[in-house]
């Protein structure tokens, strides 16, 4: 499609939008009085509005029923890990049976690498891409000091070249094939959260497997922003949280993925628990863990049932919207947004947008690298209704998110940003 930098152009985009009744569907925060122009989805989703309802059923049921609630309320919450899961596996690509809501994204990624990294003396590193998230990084050196392996060896960044801001798949692949006798693992984020550059999940998986190493990948900034497909490309697990794309709200329950041909391996270890074991005999409280076949069995505790509510709140939204149509619009509406920052500073003499300029290696957020004054450009647009993300020590992370966001918010936005830069 061609551009045009006008906010007709914007405004008839909007009104060709057959996703456009969505934005109507959730809660719209306010700055004095006026409705901000909010790009922070890829921090934390807005609120829909159909929450309230799903936590009032769960409060409700509670009260009437009380433990009875776990048979008798409208969703008896004994089996609440299954009622998400025809919409988790549409958005990850997987089967039910490969997908669960539990725990926290943080929590999963140390369940799973508890049991997909069992360093040997032979092949012991993980590779992993430089600056992931604090939490992965976080994750990775201390399951490898729980080995009393040194991370300084076994934990290989990978960095983008000299002078780019992105990694080169064919980088990424020939440091696989470089360690291929010594790697056991390696684990990217989907998308990166700074950088917001979308990895080949399967080529990276592909690699990893002809190496004889095990892949897994953090999906926080990529569900629910970007189509997957986990079980074709044969990734062997994946975790995520659903706060940010997926809406349901502040610390909500997270998800993972075990692939189906890993479903009934014993061999693998894992940290146990209660929930994970075998559902029929989970009550008869006897020793032994016995697990559930697939992902079921790296539960740990009873699911919880008021952010799980939330939950399923805004799974419903996409289910009626589509990956489909979501990603369609996502790529029109980022692909505005960058035609539009791109057209204000050709040259690059404020910032410049580290975020791959191909669409299909990017999802919905662009992050600009500011030149100069980069904070107070910040600020500048903060106090003129923008919230966005400052990430240190220079970017700015902007999202518009097609579930919520507007053509004509997106033309705001860079109304404001160009008035911020001078």
């Amino acid at each position: 499609m061609k551009f045009e930098n006008s906010l007709s152009f914007a405004r008839g985009l909007d009104k060709r939008d057959p996703l456009r009744k969505f934005r109507s569907e959730f809660h719209l925060p306010k700055i004095k009085g006026k409705t901000a122009l909010y790009f922070t989805g890829n921090s934390l989703g807005l609120e829909p509005k159909s929450t309230r309802k799903f936590v009032n059923q769960e409060l409700d049921d509670w009260a009437n029923f009380a433990v009875e609630g776990h048979f008798h309320s409208r969703r008896p919450w004994l089996y609440y890990h299954k009622l998400s899961k025809k919409a988790l596996a549409g958005l990850v690509g997987a089967k039910p049976s490969e997908v669960v809501a539990m725990n926290q994204l943080t929590l999963n990624l140390h369940l799973m690498l508890t049991s997909f990294y069992q360093p040997s003396q032979q092949r012991f590193k993980i590779i992993a891409e430089a600056g992931a998230f604090s939490s992965d990084q976080y994750v990775f050196e201390s399951q490898i000091k729980l080995h009393q392996l040194n991370p300084e060896a076994a934990l290989i960044e990978l960095r983008p070249r000299e002078g780019e801001y992105t990694l080169r798949t064919e980088d990424i692949l020939s440091a696989i094939q470089e360690h291929a006798e010594q790697v056991a693992l390696v684990i990217f984020g989907g998308l990166q959260y700074y950088s917001g550059q979308l990895f080949d999940i399967k080529k990276i998986t592909a690699a990893a497997h002809q190496a004889g190493a095990f892949a897994g990948f953090d999906l926080a900034h990529a569900i629910g922003n970007v189509p997957l497909t986990l079980h074709r490309d044969e990734v062997d697990f994946a975790v995520w949280c659903s706060y940010k794309y997926l809406n349901s709200g502040p610390g909500s329950v997270a998800g993972a993925f075990v692939h189906e041909r890993h479903a009934t391996n014993s061999n693998l270890p894992r940290l146990a628990g209660w929930w994970g074991h075998l559902e029929k005999d989970r009550f008869k409280m006897k020793k032994g863990f016995v697990p559930m076949p697939g992902v079921d069995g790296w539960q740990l505790s009873n699911f919880p049932i008021l952010s799980g509510a939330a939950h399923l709140a805004s799974l419903r939204l996409f289910e009626k919207a589509g990956m489909g149509s979501l990603r369609k619009k996502s790529m029109l509406l980022t692909g505005y947004l960058d035609f539009l920052l791109c057209a204000m500073d050709p040259d690059q003499h404020h910032f410049t947008i580290i975020t791959p300029q191909n669409p299909n290696e990017r999802g919905c957020q662009l992050s600009l690298l500011m030149k100069k004054n980069g904070r107070k450009v910040f600020d500048k647009i903060t106090k003129s209704g923008v919230i966005a993300d400052w990430r240190e020590p220079d970017v700015i992370r902007v999202a518009p998110v097609p579930l919520y966001n507007t053509f004509e918010e997106v033309f705001r936005f860079a109304e404001i940003f160009e008035k911020a830069l001078v």
